[in-house]
């Protein structure tokens, strides 16, 4: 992620406790340090989130995910203040969301952000059409105009010629392309993605990552997108928040993370991964560095896995490391081996939410 990219939405000490009097018990949870276990015990509260800070930059994919009690769909539903935080700043394009009133809050969720949720939420009586340019319609648009933003992403996400049907009469997998398209045709500069293809079978889920990914190439959105599953999330993500009981473990480039975890928790995370299919070349390589006579050249953005069939084994191959068509590092074959040890995984503490995170992946 550039450091020069500009923080979009920005969220700073936020807390979220859930329960009759959160006021109250907020001492506990942020001066004394009070867990989410003892807060349910002991108060009767539920710990939702706990002192995120997050900068989300513009026109990139900020993925956060985690196990289920994460906490990572109460954070998604604050960015557009469907949930309230008990403590903590909102900022989008700088400006305090939390500040708002009714009429400005509208404007936000109806214009600025859009929504693509994981059960599609298609209203069954309209037509595909209908549904896809439903945000055109709420903010009064024309019929013209409504029918002819919705055709044009419905068929932009492979749904030509389907507008007069319902979706009743479509596959779950095109049933979210037209979720995709109503979130789209609201023409807002963030998308809020909630689980969005969790309940898609893998090839259609692998398909409507590959779209997004596309999309976002050409689109540039500001996307905030959940999910429990890390090869989604390494796939996605420009920038990765690992959550666990309301609060952050670790965040960062998700290359990063996967090569250095900070805590057990990651490692285990990150322990079955395939990382010669989610490491990068730019990861391993030298940066900077030249080699006379290399054995060949790839690419920054290439996998570990191609350049291993690339190389044909070979561990005293050398290769030089292009981006754009400019050298940018060497890649040693040995250090590519080297990456594709993984951590050893972290021994069985007991807490929740780490003995069976492999099983849940």
């Amino acid at each position: 992620m550039s450091d020069t990219a500009e923080t979009k939405i920005a969220l700073r000490g936020l807390y979220k406790i859930f329960g009759a009097h959160p006021e109250e018990v907020l001492p506990l949870v942020r001066d004394e340090g009070m867990g989410k276990a003892d807060l349910l015990e002991k108060h009767g509260h539920v710990l939702g989130l706990r002192d995120i800070n997050i900068e989300m930059q513009a026109g990139k994919i900020t993925v956060i995910m985690g196990l289920s009690g994460s906490g990572k769909s109460t954070l998604i539903r604050h960015l557009n203040r469907l949930f309230e935080p008990t403590a903590g700043e909102i900022l989008v394009d700088g400006e305090d969301v939390m500040k708002y009133g009714e009429q400005d809050l509208r404007r936000l969720r109806r214009e600025r952000m859009s929504m693509v949720f994981q059960k599609f939420a298609l209203m069954p009586h309209r037509t595909v059409l209908e549904n896809a340019g439903l945000a055109q319609s709420v903010r009064g648009a024309e019929r013209k105009t409504l029918e002819a933003e919705a055709t044009r992403w419905l068929d932009r996400v492979g749904l030509e010629g389907v507008g007069h049907q319902y979706p009743a009469q479509l596959s779950g997998g095109m049933q979210q392309r037209v979720g995709l398209a109503r979130a789209l045709a609201a023409n807002s500069d963030i998308m809020l993605m909630d689980e969005a293809f969790s309940a898609l079978d893998p090839l259609i889920r692998t398909d409507m990552q590959t779209l997004l990914l596309d999309l976002q190439a050409e689109l540039s959105k500001t996307v905030v997108f959940i999910t429990h599953d890390l090869d989604e999330a390494l796939r996605l993500a420009d920038h990765l928040v690992i959550l666990k009981d309301g609060a952050i473990v670790q965040q960062g480039e998700p290359q990063h993370i996967l090569l250095h975890p900070n805590d057990p928790y990651i490692v285990d995370f990150v322990s079955d991964i395939n990382r010669a299919r989610v490491l990068r070349v730019r990861s391993v390589m030298k940066k900077g560095a030249e080699r006379e006579n290399p054995t060949g050249v790839v690419d920054a953005e290439d996998t570990l896995e191609s350049v291993i069939a690339r190389s044909e084994g070979d561990t005293d191959a050398v290769y030089r490391v292009e981006r754009d068509g400019k050298p940018v590092g060497v890649l040693e074959m040995r250090d590519l081996v080297r990456a594709l040890v993984p951590m050893r995984p972290a021994e069985d503490t007991g807490e929740a939410g780490t003995a069976p995170l492999r099983a849940a992946m």
